[in-house]
């Protein structure tokens, strides 16, 4: 039994310094970078692409709206045209510095607002899949199980990943809850590191309102800019060791 663990990237801009990539990066194995619309700039995306390729971990777009201000996390009433533009045109930024540091793009996973929305919209997630498609259809899409995007995605026979949310809580319909409401972020470390095993090994989670809700973990998405990340991601590492879980990269299948 094997889990990829993944996270969010590259998220500084100019002198504003967001995460803690030099710590976090040799501790996953996917590397979700930030493409310019949400947060990072061109030094930024190249210093990740080429700390991502000193670790071994895999490379993925971390595309989102054009909402600097708003990191994101804002929806946004674009068009599925534009969402398809703009998510070409962040696959052709991260594409451009991983081949000059001569590594691939590996997937690709939307980030705040737009993730959330793909996950529930139809029309906005083959929009995203079709820009996958056009710059390639080999890039492993990571989406939460029985997602609008994961549909998408299996319906244009591209390889979807189940990504699951240890320190994130969870909605009966397997949404995640808002992170407006109280313990929608989970930060204790025993916690999320028990999720995590749960996560893997039984494939299910308890929502808020004590549900029972399956899905399929095959990469754990954990958070670098949070207090304490470190040490949680470390903790989320033993105790999948101690259960017998290998942590790897997302790979086609």
């Amino acid at each position: 039994m094997h889990v990829d663990l993944n996270c969010d990237m590259g998220e500084s801009f100019g002198t504003y310094q967001l995460g803690l990539d030099e710590q976090v990066m040799p501790l996953i194995t996917s590397a979700n970078v930030a493409c310019g619309f949400h947060a990072g700039d061109p030094q930024v995306l190249r210093r990740s692409v080429e700390l991502a390729r000193k670790h071994g971990a895999g490379i993925g777009a971390h595309v989102s709206f054009p909402d600097l201000v708003g990191f994101g996390r804002r929806e946004m009433n674009a068009t599925p045209l534009e969402v398809e533009n703009d998510t070409l045109y962040q696959l052709g930024a991260i594409g451009a510095f991983c081949r000059a540091a001569g590594v691939p793009v590996r997937h690709i996973k939307p980030h705040g607002a737009l993730y959330n929305m793909a996950q529930k919209d139809r029309t906005l997630a083959d929009a995203i899949v079709r820009a996958v498609v056009a710059f390639d259809p080999s890039l492993l899409v990571f989406a939460q199980p029985g997602s609008a995007l994961e549909a998408a995605a299996q319906a244009a026979g591209l390889t979807a990943v189940g990504e699951v949310f240890a320190d994130r809580a969870y909605n009966a319909d397997g949404t995640l809850a808002s992170r407006k409401l109280p313990g929608a972020v989970i930060h204790d470390p025993e916690q999320v590191a028990e999720r995590a095993v749960r996560m893997v090994t039984s494939g299910s989670v308890t929502a808020i309102d004590g549900t029972v809700v399956p899905l399929r973990a095959e990469t754990i998405c954990v958070h670098g800019d949070t207090p304490g990340a470190v040490d949680l991601i470390r903790r989320i590492r033993e105790r999948l060791g101690e259960s017998g879980v290998t942590i790897a990269a997302a790979a086609a299948r």
